[in-house]
């Protein structure tokens, strides 16, 4: 089943005095979540959603007035609450996948349908993405996200590959 809400940030302070809080953005970019229009807050196991009033890249922090907030204990009172976004919300480009969705996803040879494993994580390493995709025997092989390896990524089939030979001996 795929997660409707994601963490995107963490209050870490209060801005000024008119309710603003400075927010630690967890997006690939502040202005993933600067331009949204809403946020949640976890509740008890269920999701409150909250209207961003305006919201402004300020450094590695974003800037946001939220509804409800208007005054500054209102936002100190926030500090260390998580934000979440929906995942309507989250702008994608066309034929882009979650992370989250690709938890999990088989891991075959283009050529034969061979299983080698399932995704278990992607990490950002310094020259792009590094697929972990956890192997039968209980290894786990660093892929990395290069064409030439990486052939097509698809919720239903998976993510098909062209790993050179020996990659996953």
């Amino acid at each position: 089943m795929k997660r409707t809400y994601f963490e995107c940030g963490r209050v870490c302070n209060a801005h000024g005095v008119r309710g603003l809080v400075k927010v630690e953005h967890w997006c690939d970019s502040p202005r993933v979540l600067s331009q949204s229009k809403r946020v949640f807050i976890a509740r008890g196991g269920d999701y409150e959603e909250r209207r961003i009033i305006s919201a402004s890249v300020a450094g590695a922090t974003v800037l946001m007035n939220i509804e409800g907030v208007d005054s500054r204990e209102a936002a100190v009172a926030m500090k260390g609450t998580v934000l979440y976004l929906h995942r309507d919300d989250i702008p994608l480009a066309p034929g882009a996948m979650l992370v989250a969705d690709m938890i999990g996803l088989p891991v075959k040879d283009a050529a034969d349908g061979r299983l080698y494993g399932t995704v278990a994580d992607v990490s950002d390493a310094p020259r792009g993405k590094l697929y972990h995709v956890e192997c039968p025997d209980g290894r786990t092989v660093l892929l990395p996200d290069v064409p030439e390896f990486i052939k097509r990524i698809d919720a239903e089939e998976g993510m098909i590959v062209s790993p050179i030979p020996g990659f996953f001996d």
